[in-house]
């Protein structure tokens, strides 16, 4: 989904909050320019109205038990008609406005005092590794609207007790419209 330097030609972002503890985020992606009067670049470039009438989830349960596949269905919902959708345009990217109730941390490595460069990523748009992004849910959800900007800074260091912990400490803060919040969260993994 991306070009050899990482670069996006187009990107579009959604992210849903169910409950406190579970989340969707979807991002599509293009690697080449979006083709005119093609419907993405109608999505992209339309109004509001245009993609509230067009953006569907369609449910789909792949693996699971009969129950579970049976309450959740297959029927497609029009995502517009079910929730205010406030989208924000930019020459590469498409995103809503949206709530915010995890952040997802990722790490590079590059070995660059070897006799060859080498390296890797764990992000989400890299070559899938043993490593995982680790999401670190928030005690609030947050609102975030149009140009507004989350603040902050992580901390990672080995646990006191055991080396092989990690502890975590991520400050964030936002003002905004709808939502105003200065936090410091601790976190453990494992």
């Amino acid at each position: 989904m991306v070009n050899a330097d990482h670069a996006l030609t187009f990107r579009f972002t959604s992210s849903f909050h169910f409950s406190p503890k579970h989340s969707l985020v979807l991002y599509y992606a293009a690697e080449r320019p979006v083709r005119k009067d093609s419907l993405l670049e109608k999505f992209a470039d339309g109004t509001d109205q245009f993609r509230d009438a067009r953006f569907k989830l369609i449910p789909s349960i792949v693996e699971g038990y009969w129950m579970v596949k049976r309450a959740v269905g297959t029927k497609a919902c029009l995502l517009g008609k079910a929730v205010t959708c406030k989208y924000f345009r930019q020459d590469n990217f498409l995103e809503r406005d949206d709530y915010i109730h995890a952040f997802v941390a990722y790490f590079d490595v590059s070995f660059t005092k070897c006799h060859k460069l080498m390296g890797f990523s764990t992000g989400p748009r890299s070559r899938a590794t043993h490593w995982k992004q680790t999401v670190l849910y928030l005690e609030d959800v947050l609102t975030i609207c149009e140009g507004e900007t989350i603040i902050g800074s992580m901390t990672v260091a080995p646990n006191k007790k055991n080396p092989r912990d990690v502890d975590i400490m991520v400050k964030y803060s936002l003002s905004g419209r709808r939502c105003v919040v200065l936090r410091v969260q601790f976190y453990k993994m494992r």
